[in-house]
Formats: C-alpha cells, sequence, structure tokens
C-alpha cells in the first residue's frame, strides 16, 4: 500500500470522465451459506422512538463471508512469521498488519480489469476448479489495451459470482461445504507469483471464492498456498468475492479497463478482515 502516493491518487482521479460509478461490493447476505464455516450475518432493526427513530444492530458478522479485503494479518508466509516480522503476539494485540493500518489512511488508486471469464468457461465454467495462468492474465492485459503501473490494484473477473447467483439452494448447500468446493482462480505457480510481484500491484482482487484455485494442493512447499506468498511475503492486499460483473459491461462497452478505485476498509482496531466499501469511477 506504501506504493499508493498522493501522485499516484491524483493521476489515478483523472481516469474520471464521465461520472459513472460502480460498487464492487455484492450485498451482505448474498452469498448463502457463506463458505468455510462463516456464518451469515443477523440484523436486527431497533425502533427508538415509534414513528419517529430507527436503530439497528448487526451480529455473527463475518468480514470474509462475503465481499472483502484481507489484511496482512489474516495469513502467515509460515508458522509464527507474519509479513514484515509481524509475530502472532503482536496481530492478537492489534499492533501490526490489522486491516485498520489500511483504514486510517484509506485507499484510493487506480484498478486495473482483468476479465478472464471466457478462458474460465472453455475449459469447464465457474463452477468448477479452473487454474487461471499468468499468460491468460497477460493476454486479458494485452485485450485490454493497459499496462501495469506500480500501486495499481488489480481485478480478476472470472464470472463465478454471476454464476452463483444462478445456482439453486441445493447446490449452494453443497458447494459450501469445504469438501465440496470448486471454484475458479489464481493458478497457484512460481509463474503466477512471478507476474504479479513483477506488475508491482498493491492489491489482487477477484469475484470467486478464495482468489486462488480452489481446491488445491495445500502443501508446505512454496507455491502450495498463493496466500502465503502473496499476504505472507509480498505483503499484497487479497480482495475475495467482488462483484465485477456491472463493471465488465461497461469496460467491454467504452473500451476503457483502467478506473479510479476507492476503498474504504473498517477502521476497527485490530480487525484481520473487512468488507472493501470499493467503487469504480470512470
Amino acid at each position: 500500500m506504501n506504493l499508493i502516493t498522493p501522485e499516484k491518487t491524483r493521476d489515478a482521479a483523472r481516469l474520471v470522465r464521465r461520472g459513472a460509478m460502480f460498487p464492487l461490493d455484492v450485498q451482505l447476505g448474498f452469498v448463502d451459506p457463506p463458505f468455510f464455516d462463516r456464518g451469515l450475518p443477523r440484523h436486527t432493526l431497533i425502533e427508538r422512538r415509534p414513528g419517529r427513530t430507527f436503530d439497528d444492530a448487526y451480529d455473527n458478522l463475518f468480514p470474509q463471508a462475503s465481499s472483502q479485503w484481507d489484511s496482512l494479518a489474516h495469513v502467515a508466509a509460515r508458522p509464527e512469521q507474519f509479513y514484515n516480522g509481524a509475530t502472532r503476539a503482536q496481530i492478537r494485540a492489534g499492533e501490526r498488519n490489522t486491516i485498520d493500518h489500511w483504514a486510517r489512511r484509506g485507499i484510493a488508486t487506480r484498478g486495473i480489469l482483468l476479465d478472464v471469464s471466457e478462458r474460465v468457461s472453455e475449459r469447464g465454467g465457474p463452477g468448477e476448479s479452473v487454474a487461471v495462468t499468468a499468460a491468460d492474465l497477460d493476454e486479458a492485459r494485452d485485450r485490454a489495451g493497459v499496462e501495469f503501473e506500480p500501486g495499481d490494484v488489480m481485478l480478476v473477473r472470472t464470472g463465478f459470482l454471476s454464476w452463483y447467483g444462478d445456482q439453486s439452494r441445493e447446490s449452494r448447500v453443497r458447494m459450501s461445504r469445504r469438501e465440496s468446493t470448486a471454484a475458479p482462480g489464481l493458478e497457484r505457480s512460481e509463474s503466477m507469483a512471478e507476474y504479479l510481484w513483477n506488475a508491482h500491484v498493491v492489491g489482487v482482487a477477484s469475484d470467486t471464492v478464495g482468489l486462488e484455485v480452489w481446491p488445491g494442493e495445500e502443501d508446505p512447499g512454496p507455491f502450495g498456498s498463493l496466500h502465503r506468498i502473496l499476504i505472507g511475503l509480498y505483503g499484497l492486499a487479497i480482495g475475495e468475492l467482488w462483484q465485477l460483473d456491472e463493471l465488465a459491461r461497461d469496460c467491454r462497452a467504452d473500451g476503457r479497463y483502467d478506473v479510479f478505485l476507492t476503498s474504504a476498509p473498517w477502521n476497527f482496531p485490530g480487525a484481520i478482515g473487512s468488507p472493501p466499501n470499493a467503487l469504480a469511477l470512470k
């Protein structure tokens, strides 16, 4: 995130020409049931003074159950070794790597949309475990006519979330179980890690379950988990379950795939994840 300088934000703001806005968070509770044993939020309406004042309360709210940022406290590079030497004790105390460190500054930078949904469909579809390769990303980048610049956020559309919205309740329940989850995502490979490093992006967000392909080999080697590399070693923000369909349609229509991206994570001390509260502006 240190690559988002005031100059970077100023230049990204110049991408706004039409005043078109695209919210990138899905509706809370849209992913139902949530993946990976997370819970649904409970919303209680509180009428303080009948006919005059309403408040509300939220319970059982898992930030990682819907559109989210994963902070640098989410996954360690290896046991007891979080990004930049942060310790488990420091994270539990909220001293380092938690989401509020980003929230206190805010995120406003250039976003690049890479639409790989056609390649995913060719290889089995968004309901299958399809690995998106570095070559796929670069093909989408070339097709979009953009070049990466330091401080960008990469937005990767696989088509998963729009496909998920059309599934039956029975199918959603089945795929929510960890042993039954299958979703497209970034390939767990050295070439993918190298590609993202060389792009100098500050974050990668996708419309799929876990950014990386699922299921995949969760082995102790360096590429058994992209989360360990991207969060634990690189210090990149990871976004999951972002709604990119409307933005993708607009990008196809006007031929512009770079946007002014803003995000205001929760300023909650010690929090690990947060809804992105993200907007793409063109």
